[in-house]
């Protein structure tokens, strides 16, 4: 689901072409499916927000919250982390050469609420990020294999990120 457009991120394109590169992604998989939840509200919502419209949404389903440890670092500040943690599992990437297990101890939020995370095992690591690609566009060098090639295709057509 791409955030919307409301949220601060520099270089942050629009909603419709960050929907259309997740579509062409996910729509090769039948158990994806792409959400134009938050990008249809007219402000940004709060992860919080999002995951009980999910829950409303798909009642049959458990709504679960995946994110790297990067952002895992900073959870104790985002707006009612304790429903958040409290009624969501949260499933945690590793990012880059974080250790999760010391990123929740040294935090008395998350060392207080460790149960609600789960770590998952990655097999493969990387540490490439979106960032690493819009990089890669600006200064003219290719993204073959960072990508797509629908991916790639489609940001070639549009111009974007140059």
């Amino acid at each position: 689901m791409p955030v919307n457009a409301t949220y601060q991120k520099a270089d942050l394109i629009s909603n419709e072409h960050r929907y259309q590169m997740l579509k062409l992604v996910c729509d090769k998989n039948e158990k994806f499916e792409v959400s134009k939840l938050e990008m249809e509200n007219k402000r940004q919502l709060y992860t919080i927000e999002t995951l009980r419209k999910f829950q409303e949404i798909y009642q049959d389903y458990e709504i679960a919250f995946l994110m790297g440890s990067d952002n895992l670092k900073q959870l104790h500040q985002w707006k009612k982390a304790e429903e958040l943690v409290s009624n969501f599992k949260i499933y945690v990437l590793k990012r880059n050469q974080d250790n999760i297990d010391k990123i929740i101890q040294k935090n008395p939020f998350l060392n207080k609420n460790k149960k609600a995370f789960i770590k998952t095992q990655n097999i493969i690591t990387t540490s490439l990020s979106s960032s690493f690609v819009r990089e890669q566009i600006k200064n003219k060098k290719s993204i073959r294999y960072l990508t797509t090639d629908e991916v790639e295709q489609y940001i070639k057509e549009n111009k974007l990120y140059q």
